[in-house]
């Protein structure tokens, strides 16, 4: 199997990553939320990680784990590194407060057009936000590298859904730290800063699983961000979808990252 090279792939996650300093800029800039848009971007993200983790990824894992334990064998690594990926995710969400879940929707009405006091709780809650996301960070991460590395054109779908996800979230990093400071700056820097953590959990799943990036062991970690990316999409997005009343927007943006997705996958093999 031929990989992407390396430093595309971890370009392609920093600049997902990087996108909740566009949510915090939309929260700044924008009077109103475009709830329908948002749902809309959820759905598409959503679309693309359940298209490429079911008909690109856990397949490819599949094949290759077959070479190197046989049919049988390699079928049984291949769904148990899946359901790993998906009890990773579960592990890191359960570390997460509900209270404090930073995929609590926020919407850009809420900066308000004066400054705020300085508020303890909201300064509170607004790190424990951004402390959150870059836990929830550090997985999604790790799966848009890992996409990547294994077929560019389904690593750009990924990277590009990640960053639609990504949007909102910094809209809840950046909307409780202006409320806490007043200060804008501030705000969007935390928020700025918490996708740095997608890059940064790259490179530790390159170093944790980096004996497995070679030969037909790679399958190991391609399927455990299968899990991971549809544990992100039924726990996180869909649910927001749900959430924002626009289930057709939603439906539609679903449909649409498939449809992506589908024919990168057909264009690239």
């Amino acid at each position: 199997m031929e990989h992407g090279g390396f430093a595309f792939a971890l370009l392609l996650t920093t600049l997902a990553g990087l996108a909740t300093g566009i949510g915090s800029a939309i929260a700044f800039f924008a009077r109103r939320t475009n709830v329908r848009f948002m749902s809309a971007t959820l759905g598409f993200s959503a679309g693309v990680m359940i298209f490429a983790s079911l008909t690109d990824l856990l397949p490819e894992a599949q094949r290759s784990l077959s070479a190197a334990l046989g049919a049988r064998a390699g079928s049984w690594a291949a769904l148990a590194s899946f359901c790993g990926g998906i009890i990773l995710a579960g592990i890191i969400d359960r570390l997460v407060p509900s209270f404090e879940n930073p995929h609590e929707p926020h919407k850009v009405e809420e900066m308000g057009a004066e400054k705020p006091e300085l508020d303890r709780k909201m300064l509170r809650m607004g790190l424990l936000s951004s402390l959150a996301l870059s836990l929830h960070n550090f997985p999604e991460g790790f799966a848009t590298f890992i996409a990547a590395l294994t077929d560019p054109a389904t690593g750009i779908s990924v990277a590009v859904a990640i960053a639609f996800h990504n949007v909102p979230e910094g809209i809840s990093v950046s909307v409780p730290i202006f409320y806490a400071t007043g200060s804008r700056r501030k705000a969007f820097w935390y928020s700025f800063l918490t996708g740095f953590c997608e890059p940064l959990g790259a490179l530790l799943g390159y170093w944790a699983f980096g004996d497995y990036f070679q030969g037909p062991a790679f399958g190991v970690p391609l399927a455990a961000v299968a899990g991971i990316m549809i544990y992100i999409s039924f726990d996180e997005l869909l649910p927001a979808v749900h959430e924002s009343g626009e289930h057709h927007a939603g439906i539609y943006g679903l449909l649409a990252g498939m449809a992506l997705v589908g024919a990168c996958i057909r264009l690239t093999h």
